[in-house]
């Protein structure tokens, strides 16, 4: 038998909705019944409508991870020059797929508590106008820090070079777009700020990055890292490459209805309270938090400095054992130096916020070594 969760304020997956939970639930279809067919075509425009982007989106039957690879084995090709944009452990690691792919990475990398200025963007630029892709982690969760997405993308779409987005955590919970912000290839999960489940990447392709991939000889074709093989699956008519993960679809069906149906710049709203009351009560209670200034810091992801005395382990710990919370440590290089409060999809309300301060409280109000009674 499985343990009761406690609450979970981690940093993915996060708590999936009861209207998604229920989903998970309705009966498997046939993939090749035509009633699925136009359900997996409305889900497919539900997804195109949220993310504000003309053309249709598609869906890899795999963890946000898949996306994120495939999309380099698409759009990099044997002859790109690749500037990596590195403000934390997911940027970094970006650049192992690049270089397989591609002639050159180059990287601009900035300390993980800082974020990509879009002038030193531009000068990258100028330095090396041979770049024809540009790749960014938007929101690094291991850091908590968010970077200027739209502003970059600016400075990428006046150069002409194709800009590939891992907006896994940041999608939903804030004003995030791929055709405003100029990116060719938008990656995001249904398991963060949705409130989904973790089963499914994604991805938004812009009709010019379609054709680089489609003249791409090593663009991966019939592969499960194929991002052509789910083009245009959602036409009447036309085979899915694989089985589709169809209860993962009935969840983001439900997810996609409910970030409808509160509106999202009200989903925008909550999340941006949660994160707010989460930041000032770590600050009176003399916690310091990781990136080096307030404007730095994610509406969807709190990162935090260890109190003295505390390791990251010993007090996620004792939050999750004293007072049944369960927070996020770091990662890589962030490891061993601070926890994370998520804030996303189901877990972004103000009250667990102030739940999560008010244990942290209790906590360091106590001698070290004393638990509670």
């Amino acid at each position: 038998m499985l343990p009761i969760p406690p609450l979970m304020l981690t940093t993915g997956p996060v708590p999936a909705y009861p209207q998604v939970l229920a989903a998970l639930g309705r009966p498997i279809l046939y993939d090749y019944d035509p009633a699925f067919q136009s359900f997996y075509a409305d889900v497919i425009e539900k997804l195109r409508l949220a993310l504000r982007q003309g053309t249709a989106p598609v869906i890899m039957q795999g963890e946000a991870i898949l996306g994120i690879e495939a999309a380099a084995a698409a759009l990099i090709g044997r002859d790109d020059v690749v500037l990596n944009l590195v403000s934390g452990v997911y940027g970094k690691g970006f650049a192992n797929w690049a270089a397989r792919y591609g002639k050159e990475v180059v990287e601009l990398a900035v300390p993980y508590d800082d974020i990509i200025d879009p002038q030193a963007v531009r000068e990258a630029l100028r330095q090396r106008p041979d770049i024809t892709i540009v790749s960014l982690c938007h929101h690094d969760t291991p850091s908590g820090t968010l970077n200027p997405l739209n502003e970059i993308g600016a400075v990428v779409a006046e150069h002409g070079a194709f800009l590939i987005v891992d907006a896994v955590s940041s999608f939903g919970g804030m004003d995030v777009h791929p055709r405003e912000a100029h990116v060719d290839i938008f990656i995001t999960s249904p398991s963060k700020c949705l409130g989904s489940t973790p089963g499914l990447s994604l991805i938004s392709v812009s009709e010019r990055a379609w054709a680089k991939i489609e003249a791409n000889p090593d663009a991966p074709r019939g592969s499960f890292l194929s991002l052509l093989g789910w083009k245009g699956a959602s036409e009447p008519g036309k085979p899915f490459p694989v089985t589709p993960s169809i209860a993962e679809i009935y969840a983001l069906d439900a997810a996609l209805d409910l970030y409808a149906g509160e509106g999202a710049e009200n989903v925008w709203a909550r999340h941006a309270e949660t994160a707010e009351i989460t930041r000032n009560g770590l600050l009176e209670l003399g916690l310091k938090l990781w990136p080096k200034k307030l404007e730095f810091c994610a509406p969807t992801t709190t990162a935090f400095k260890l109190p003295d005395g505390f390791s990251d382990t010993a007090l996620r710990d004792r939050l999750r054992d004293e007072h049944g919370i369960l927070l996020s440590l770091g990662r890589a290089d962030t490891a061993g130096k601070l926890l994370r409060i998520g804030h996303m999809g189901a877990s972004a309300k103000p009250d667990f916020a102030r739940a999560a301060i008010t244990a942290l409280s209790q906590i360091l109000s106590r001698p070290l070594g004393q638990t509670h009674p």
